[in-house]
């Protein structure tokens, strides 16, 4: 199976994360919802994510990208798309999948994964992100990897949440985190200590990823970084 390496190590290094009391601003669900939630990383990396998906299908993924810094890896803004082609796996869960990262000049490498039994988008867009991050910090993007890892493991949150999916609302998870917050080195984080990941799923949503968002905001409330991808439903 072909994969990258950091979406190789985020996964395999994740370990069962705790599920923390639910940031203010969003609904607190009752105890039973909180007692019955899974584990964050169980969620995004170990479950088979492509087993709801049909071979020949093509999952879109639109992904847009604003930032406050014009100069650096940013630069302008970005507004594009991620494609997956699906095709039968060696098992029944499992599926090969072709990818076209972005279009035009924006075109990056990525893939083939074979017989992959989760859905690529997640390492796709975390790879991407991390890449751009790094340049712009100017740092170590292991570091940076392992505090989204710890993040992901000790400071995330997991509640309940109701999606709009094709003219119906079905149950999902919403998942948060702030790696980056109490980081020994927040003074040479330029504003992205504050940097929060939400992640939504749902099993009823083909791969399951509904939505990513990275999002980074400056002291006045402007705008540092806002990345978002969302499964596309009017995709054919």
């Amino acid at each position: 199976m072909k994969t990258t390496v950091f979406a190789s190590a985020l996964a395999l290094a994740l370990v069962p994360a705790v599920v923390n009391a639910a940031p203010a601003d969003t609904p607190v669900p009752t105890q039973a919802a909180v007692s019955a939630a899974p584990n964050p990383s169980d969620v995004l990396f170990d479950q088979p994510q492509m087993k709801n998906t049909q071979p020949g299908s093509t999952l879109r993924y639109t992904y847009v990208r604003r930032s406050g810094i014009t100069r650096g890896p940013y630069g302008p803004p970005l507004d594009d798309e991620i494609k997956l082609k699906i095709e039968p796996g060696k098992t029944a869960e499992n599926r090969d999948i072709q990818v076209q990262m972005f279009s035009g000049a924006n075109r990056a490498p990525a893939g083939p994964f074979d017989d992959m039994p989760g859905n690529p988008i997640l390492p796709l867009f975390l790879e991407n992100h991390l890449k751009g991050l790094a340049a712009l910090l100017e740092a170590n993007p292991r570091y940076i990897k392992n505090a989204i890892r710890k993040g992901l493991r000790d400071k995330a949150t997991i509640t309940p949440t109701k999606i709009d999916f094709k003219g119906r609302q079905i149950d999902g998870w919403k998942i948060v985190t702030s790696p980056f917050v109490g980081d020994p080195l927040t003074e040479r984080m330029r504003g992205f200590d504050k940097i929060t990941y939400t992640f939504v799923t749902s099993p009823e949503v083909p791969g399951e990823i509904v939505s990513i968002e990275a999002q980074a905001k400056k002291p006045d409330g402007g705008e540092l970084l806002e990345e978002t991808l969302n499964y596309d439903q009017n995709a054919g």
